[in-house]
């Protein structure tokens, strides 16, 4: 709070200067990121260029798709609110307005794993990334899932889909830790 404070006071004039390394943290991780490729970029191969360019552009674009999703979703939830056209109470009303959140919800997981990817923390996607947003999708079919008009084959279907989504989920997660831990048992 006092780089705050510190920020605002030199800019009207006083005497308190802006230390260097908060100057750093009020950067966002996006352009650090960019900061860092600029920097190494000479040594990157020409198909890790291209990928950096094809994960900026994606992210741009499904960025750009986020805002219009969450001004139209604002719009839409204001409009059914304020002029009483919804109940939120609605079974139906309020399995539209949450299948519409959660498909925001998923475009913006996508797109983290994609910032992921260009402030090289990995070089792909992560599966437990992608498991994780199938598992979203999944449940945004539950929620928006017509009960009684939908064959019981198909809900034991995504049933099993969610079940072995969750499983595999939870193996990866396990790999991961027990990965992290021989890597701090080397370490120590």
């Amino acid at each position: 709070m006092h780089w705050l404070l510190g920020r605002q006071l030199g800019s009207m004039g006083g005497s308190m200067p802006i230390r260097p390394e908060t100057q750093d943290q009020s950067r966002s991780p996006m352009s650090k990121a960019v900061a860092e490729v600029r920097e190494h970029w000479p040594d990157l191969s020409t198909y890790e260029r291209f990928e950096y360019g094809v994960s900026l552009v994606i992210t741009a674009l499904i960025g750009a798709v986020i805002v219009v999703a969450v001004v139209h979703l604002t719009a839409r939830i204001g409009m059914l609110l304020v002029f009483g056209l919804a109940d939120p109470l609605d079974h139906t009303a309020f399995q539209t307005i949450f299948g519409l959140i959660l498909t925001v919800l998923i475009a913006v997981e996508f797109n983290h794993s994609l910032v992921s990817v260009l402030e090289r923390r990995n070089g792909v996607v992560q599966v437990r990334t992608v498991l994780l947003i199938a598992l979203l999708a999944v449940v945004r079919k539950f929620i928006v899932l017509e009960v009684q008009d939908v064959p019981p084959l198909t809900l034991i279907g995504l049933a099993f889909t969610a079940l072995a989504l969750g499983g595999v989920y939870w193996l990866v997660r396990d790999q991961d830790r027990r990965e992290a831990a021989q890597r701090n048992d080397t370490a120590e």
